[in-house]
């Protein structure tokens, strides 16, 4: 069972990105604010759980969180800005959108940036530690898998509807023979080193 807050504050905001690791497609995050007395035992790190979990949780997330967003960073902004930044940056985005304003932030991993001068905490296995990191892992996860699923409809030679557009060796091979598309990350190694190829 996770802990439900971190901190006493009335308003505590997690979050929690997904996509950091992919070759394509834009990082996902999500900042959510549950009730102090929110209880869930199915509700965890979204890598502990199912693709149908988590899908079965988006949506009880959504209507007992107090309140929730997701926002984005595509690949180009990726590639202007670093992974690392766009993955906090892309926090912050989801944070705007919240319509109370968090009391403190917890936000899983070791990194993050000041936002609007709201005291914060990293938790390292944050998103395995507490519910509203868990619950942010699962819609940023979700709601990203649902983007690149839809992009493979336009792009169907890169299994993104299964990789998610991750290092697969299917996804590398794709990329070997068709090359890239507009919705890759170029500052990536896309390659693999043997092949010496600049996407830059």
């Amino acid at each position: 069972m996770l802990f439900n807050n971190l901190t006493d504050v009335p308003h505590e905001a997690g979050c929690d990105e997904a996509g950091r690791g992919c070759l394509a497609g834009p990082v996902f995050a999500a900042a959510v604010i549950l009730p102090q007395d929110f209880k869930s035992e199915l509700l965890n790190d979204s890598k502990k759980l199912t693709e149908q979990q988590r899908y079965q949780l988006r949506p009880l997330i959504e209507s007992e969180a107090l309140c929730w967003a997701v926002a984005s960073y595509d690949n180009d902004e990726i590639d202007e800005v670093n992974i690392l930044n766009a993955s906090i940056y892309s926090m912050h985005r989801a944070l705007d959108q919240l319509v109370i304003r968090p009391d403190h932030i917890i936000v899983d991993g070791n990194r993050f940036k000041s936002y609007k001068n709201i005291s914060y905490t990293t938790v390292v296995k944050g998103d395995g530690k507490y519910l509203s990191i868990a619950a942010a892992s699962i819609l940023a996860k979700t709601y990203r898998d649902d983007f690149m699923i839809s992009l493979h409809k336009k792009f169907t030679n890169y299994g993104w509807n299964q990789n998610k557009g991750y290092p697969t060796l299917f996804h590398r091979e794709a990329i070997k023979k068709y090359g890239i598309t507009p919705f890759h990350r170029k500052s990536f190694r896309l390659s693999d080193p043997q092949l010496s190829i600049d996407f830059r």
